[in-house]
């Protein structure tokens, strides 16, 4: 009996880990202004350090890092990381999923096919590609784009330090869309220039997520991470957006 108190304890409490998911052109440290924010919410955060050379490769690393959590996780992506994240969410220790600005493939779909029925998001233009197939953004791209709405010395950082991104991970096809069976929450980035909003409000609504609107460029969790740490600090307490 003593036993089964202890077990249903355990599966009320709160969840404490957040595994945090960057997109193309970026890294782990698109978490910087938001893991603060967390731990001082008394949340363990980490973030992974996607390889960014194929889908398979980023969910796998992803994988791994949910795997050395001690329990119940909340999975957070933004950008591209929400195809890895709807891929990597089925795993039975993600008990939510958080996306910021993020792509929601469903099953079958890639992120490269999304989105057609709307106009070009204008930062598409600044992707250049390398002779190895990798894709990166111009300093402009970044500035004006990707990042607009930061101090110019972060974005500048941003570019310096911008991953390249194999196209193929824009190609790839999910087997899995997490989303489907998973509690989510979204933040939609209302000036992101980079995915449409429209766009991001449509992923929002399929996936019945609890949502909130930012007036943000696509780097929403640089340029609003209170709002954005808030809305995993709800999430993790399995709650709706806070006021």
């Amino acid at each position: 009996m003593t036993v089964l108190i202890l077990l249903g304890s355990l599966l009320a409490a709160p969840t404490k880990n957040v595994v945090l998911v960057h997109g193309a052109w970026a890294d782990g440290s698109s978490w910087a202004k938001v893991i603060p924010l967390l731990e001082a919410a008394g949340l363990h955060a980490v973030a992974v350090q996607n390889p960014l050379t194929s889908l398979q490769d980023d969910v796998a690393a992803t994988q791994r890092a949910i795997a050395l959590q001690d329990g119940p996780v909340i999975l957070v992506g933004h950008s591209y990381g929400g195809a890895v994240i709807s891929e990597a969410g089925t795993d039975p220790k993600v008990v939510g999923l958080v996306y910021v600005a993020a792509f929601a493939p469903d099953a079958g779909q890639a992120v490269g096919e999304l989105g057609k029925e709307f106009p070009p998001a204008p930062g598409g233009a600044e992707i250049r590609p390398d002779a190895s197939g990798y894709l990166s953004m111009t300093s402009k791209g970044i500035e004006e784009d990707f990042a607009q709405d930061i101090p110019k010395p972060q974005r500048r950082i941003l570019a310096a330090t911008q991953g390249p991104t194999n196209g193929a991970c824009f190609g790839a096809k999910l087997t899995n869309a997490a989303w489907k069976s998973k509690p989510s929450w979204y933040v939609v980035a209302a000036n992101d220039r980079m995915i449409a909003p429209d766009l991001e409000r449509q992923f929002a609504k399929t996936m019945k997520a609890k949502t909130i609107t930012v007036p943000s460029s696509h780097v929403a969790m640089l340029s609003h991470a209170q709002k954005v740490a808030q809305l995993i600090i709800d999430a993790a307490k399995g709650g709706a957006p806070a006021e």
